[in-house]
């Protein structure tokens, strides 16, 4: 129809009723077969449309580039049923449990997701989609939208768009009709389905750094699309996944490109999934130490940084020399290069240098750089802070010493849970057979009386594993604050940010060593092995925002 392959002719299936993409969440009906049932598909269709009006209050994101779409359940202000009871809701929720299974066999029955946006064609944005790939559940949230001035709530899906480069950007529709076939067993449906979906019910979420979408930047002058064939039709029964073919590694999009909105887990995903040179089949380290660098200006007010000859003086002194060489690339390197996160800007690159810069002229231009104005605002809260230093410092920078690169940084106290002392100024007065210093601190002051009062609770005994460690008249145990009272943390001196435990967990809790899950299980920050359980005591609440802060320090605030 008007040169475009009809949906319903695509999808035409004997064994399936005709598919339906009417509203925003269409699950085709479930079938029995060996004994289960399972739903052949989900079909997701979003529309910019009509988003933030009464009907439709939310605002879906689609970041198909890096693979992650942020998509809205069909709760309203009018219904009268619980958020999880509408019929979308309803299906989703369902699926998303499907999404959480622990062993391969029941992942070989989760539903897929058929993602597909409303486009504007022929002068008209009415019976036009485009399919935008294969999706998972990542996590859900349920929250509070408004709609003419009236509050309700909904759930907000996190969407994992897998990779189907492997199937050169097209889904056949025969995996669909398999999985509607009874006969067919689950082995039988997963011979048919792509090859990121059969690695991610093989592994899980695990797999999805590996199987989520990148889009690739095509060879300058190469503006076809992936997907394209010789004549320029498609093979029946194919849906082929959009792509921007107009990428380039130097440009950022282009003024008529909307928006997205960037919310913080956006954020600290692109930051763990940066495209880092490769060095001798070593990761470059450039771009990470770059933003790392950038993080310390925002926690000080500072928004760029100018590529100057103090600049570069910094710059090589970021480098650990015992741990990696120093870099060979100018600053110059990330300071264009790092435009491909999409969280970051560079000012005064005159627009005959933006397409084909040139270093020998590029470090003479005085140029600013930095976060952009979304990243910029997100990171100036000091929990998307942290969040955004672990997971640059524990990607890229996992085999150096991090109390060293934080102090060359300006990022001192990040690398551990109690963080710094606020002040500290020393001299060395150079007197005596041995060198003595005079030194000045700005000391916190803490609550004893807390201290012993939660001591007493728990009797002296780890709350991780139970130890009470006898002294010669008494017992012995450490008070440990959740969220450090140094700089950069500067917690609360309160009873709901203090654990007890004995002194080496305190060490190991301090060092970020291990970390306590939002279910109570204490575990390896380095593998995710079981340490312990937290125990509890009813007289001593502990507030689980500094336990989310703490796993945030250690990178892992993702359960």
């Amino acid at each position: 129809m008007d040169g475009y392959r009809n949906i319903h002719h695509v999808t035409a299936s004997h064994d399936l009723a005709q598919i339906q993409l009417s509203a925003g969440i269409n699950p085709i009906a479930k079938i029995k077969a060996s004994g289960t049932r399972r739903r052949p598909a989900i079909l997701i269709r979003s529309s910019p449309w009509k988003a933030g009006t009464a009907e439709t209050p939310w605002h879906d994101v689609f970041d198909l580039d890096n693979g992650h779409i942020s998509y809205f359940g069909d709760a309203g202000s009018t219904n009268t049923v619980p958020v999880g009871s509408t019929q979308g809701n309803a299906v989703l929720l369902e699926a998303f449990t499907e999404h959480q299974a622990s062993t391969a066999a029941q992942r070989a029955l989760a539903v897929p997701l058929l993602v597909f946006a409303a486009v504007s064609r022929n002068k008209t944005h009415k019976g036009y989609v485009e399919f935008c790939g294969v999706a998972v559940i990542e996590r859900i949230e349920q929250i509070e939208q408004e709609a003419k001035g009236r509050p309700f709530p909904n759930y907000r899906y996190d969407l994992a768009v897998l990779d189907l480069s492997a199937e050169n950007d097209r889904v056949d529709w025969a995996w669909i009709e398999a999985r509607g076939n009874p006969k067919l067993s689950a082995g039988d449906v997963l011979e048919h389905a792509p090859r990121s979906w059969r690695q991610w019910v093989e592994h899980g979420h695990s797999a999805l750094p590996e199987v989520r979408r990148r889009t690739p930047l095509p060879e300058r002058g190469n503006t076809s699309r992936p997907h394209s064939t010789g004549d320029n039709r498609q093979s029946p029964g194919l849906f082929p996944a959009p792509r921007r073919p107009d990428d380039t590694a130097s440009t950022s999009p282009g003024p008529a490109e909307p928006l997205e909105q960037l919310t913080a887990s956006m954020l600290v995903e692109r930051l763990g999934s940066l495209k880092v040179h490769q060095n001798n089949g070593r990761p470059s380290r450039h771009k990470p130490l770059a933003l790392l660098w950038a993080l310390s200006r925002i926690a000080t007010g500072q928004a760029v940084l100018r590529l100057g000859d103090n600049s570069k003086t910094r710059w090589a002194g970021c480098w650990p020399t015992s741990a990696f060489p120093s870099p060979r690339s100018p600053l110059s390197y990330p300071f264009l290069h790092l435009q491909t996160s999409r969280l970051w800007d560079v000012h005064g690159l005159p627009p005959e240098q933006s397409a084909k810069p040139y270093v020998a002229t590029f470090d003479k231009l005085n140029l600013e750089a930095g976060m952009n104005e979304q990243a910029a605002r997100l990171l100036s809260d000091p929990f998307v802070r942290i969040q955004a230093v672990a997971v640059l410092r524990e990607t890229y920078l996992a085999d150096v010493d991090h109390h060293a690169l934080m102090n060359r940084l300006g990022l001192a106290g990040y690398e551990t849970a109690g963080g710094i002392p606020d002040d500290e100024e020393d001299q060395d007065t150079g007197s005596g057979p041995a060198s003595r210093r005079t030194v000045t601190l700005s000391r916190i002051v803490r609550d004893p009386e807390l201290t012993a009062q939660v001591k007493r609770l728990h009797g002296d005994r780890c709350q991780v594993c139970g130890l009470q460690l006898p002294t010669r008249f008494s017992t012995y145990s450490e008070a440990a604050h959740i969220r450090g009272l140094g700089r950069p943390h500067h917690g609360p001196d309160k009873l709901s940010n203090l654990l007890v435990l004995c002194p080496n967990h305190h060490v190991q809790f301090d060092a970020l060593a291990i970390y306590i899950t939002t279910d109570g299980t204490v575990r390896a920050t380095a593998d995710d092995s079981l340490v312990g359980e937290l125990r509890r005591h009813p007289a001593h609440p502990i507030n689980e925002a500094h336990l989310r802060y703490h796993r945030a320090l250690c990178g892992r605030d993702h359960d």
